[in-house]
């Protein structure tokens, strides 16, 4: 029952409403919760026998965990077997819909049955990442008094959304993305059920057909049994659920991909390695993925154009040209048009000579300018507009480039003293760049014989000094 935001449930209690479920008013995936592990699937990396959580349950062994993993990967249903299995009373809780006000019933409540039994509540928080620390917070002492069991379920990392204190209180699992096989069995359970499924209706699907729903429903168990229900409405008992019934059915739907979310940076993080890793194919099934599940195409440019500097540079600098001319198309052609100059400039970057020397010198110089004094600019380098500034030498031993031999001032300094002879810009050999480095080793060169002209004699007796040592 429904209480202030929250649910109460006691583990005899959801066995009742299992034996009997309300199939006119309960979802399809609500009715087929798994009511053992027996019936539960997936997750075998956790709950298979000798997994620490799977031989824990077995034995009925109660620990307060996080369950962290995608959406419809089963971590309700998991906090509900644990109840069961352990045979303690259980609670739920939404970070959504509750606050201070709700976690203060909710532990009463549990400190009630804790007199009256002697025994610990198993509190389930649903979105525990959407409480704020002070929230999170107030579990710890009744955690620590075991006055309650407690178990978080997030889509969110938890080292980023959890408080340490809380964390190190629980044992954090990671729940996968079903198997298509995984939810192929899944649905086949709920068709062949007779009791809480749609075993009565006696449908059909053929194996491609149920192969087609599970691809579609994207390593989500939720959404798997959502739309085979959908696909079940659509029909009279007895009839077979085809491939015309599946195209409405299907409708609308999208792959998961939550923005800001975990699933977000690891789909924008997988392209840019692909890209950087020169992996064509892989780079555009991930930006596919992501274009697929509803980002907007204009983020996807702006990374692209970030990964032309970053990853290529200057080893070919016309990446960062055709990254700015697809987002140019994109904006004038829009959707989906406009994708497939996205589809050439990720491609082209895949395939483009990699280089992050244009990386590594800005984050470089980005450093040393944090933790060094403010240099000034030396004399000759300074503009010289007034005759103030002309009197005080600004600029009077500034040597023209266009002047000198070759445009270029061999010799001539561009630091402030204090860094004379610093180097940031180091060129790789990979394409354009080979070029680069052969000149700005050229240039050094010239720099050496210039100093070896205007110093003759410091240079000697630097060479014995040298040859000396």
């Amino acid at each position: 029952m429904k209480q202030s935001g929250f649910d109460i449930l006691s583990s005899k209690s959801t066995e009742a409403d299992d034996a009997a479920p309300d199939t006119h008013s309960q979802p399809l995936a609500s009715r087929m919760r798994p009511r053992n592990l027996t019936e539960y699937i997936g997750q075998t990396h956790l709950l298979a026998k000798g997994k620490p959580l799977g031989e824990a349950l077995r034995r009925g062994h109660l620990h307060s965990m996080i369950l962290w993993g995608p959406p419809g990967t089963g971590k309700t249903s998991l906090a509900r077997l644990v109840a069961r299995l352990c045979d303690a009373r259980y609670d739920s809780l939404s970070a959504v819909l509750s606050g201070f006000k709700e976690i203060r019933l909710a532990i009463d409540l549990a400190k009630q049955h804790q007199q009256m039994t002697g025994q610990a509540s198993l509190l389930f928080v649903d979105e525990v990442h959407r409480f704020n620390k002070s929230q999170q917070d107030a579990f710890l002492p009744h955690i620590e008094e075991g006055t309650i069991v407690f178990i978080g379920a997030t889509t969110e990392n938890p080292s980023f959304e959890l408080n340490n204190a809380l964390l190190s209180r629980a044992r954090v699992y990671v729940l996968q993305s079903l198997s298509d096989e995984e939810i192929v069995q899944l649905m086949q359970q709920a068709l062949l059920d007779t009791q809480r499924g749609l075993g009565l209706r006696a449908l059909h699907i053929d194996a491609d057909n149920l192969h087609r729903l599970a691809a579609a429903a994207d390593g989500d168990a939720r959404k798997a049994l959502n739309l085979l229900e959908i696909a079940a409405d659509l029909v009279n008992d007895g009839e077979s659920i085809d491939q015309a019934i599946l195209d409405q059915a299907l409708q609308g739907a999208v792959r998961r991909f939550d923005k800001g979310g975990d699933l977000f940076y690891e789909q924008i993080s997988a392209l840019h390695k692909a890209v950087r890793g020169s992996a064509p194919d892989a780079a555009l099934y991930w930006m596919m993925r992501m274009l697929d599940g509803g980002c907007d195409p204009l983020y996807v440019a702006r990374r692209l154009v970030r990964m032309a500097s970053e990853d290529i540079g200057n080893a070919d600098p016309r990446a960062l040209q055709i990254t700015l001319s697809a987002w140019d198309a994109l904006t004038r052609l829009g959707t989906p048009e406009g994708e497939l100059t996205l589809t050439q400039a990720v491609l082209y970057l895949a395939c483009a000579p990699k280089s992050n020397a244009v990386y590594m010198a800005y984050n470089q110089v980005k450093t040393d300018i944090s933790k060094q004094p403010g240099y000034d600019v030396p004399v000759h380098l300074r503009n010289a507009p007034t005759r103030l500034n002309k009197e005080l030498g600004h600029g009077a031993q500034y040597r023209y480039a266009h002047d000198e031999p070759g445009a270029y001032a061999a010799g001539e300094n561009y630091f402030p003293p204090e860094l004379k002879d610093s180097q940031y810009y180091f060129p790789v050999s990979n394409g354009l760049e080979i070029k680069i480095g052969e000149k700005l080793q050229w240039l050094r060169e010239q720099d050496k014989l210039s100093s070896l002209k205007r110093y003759p004699d410091n240079t000697r007796k630097t060479r014995i000094t040298d040859e000396d040592k």
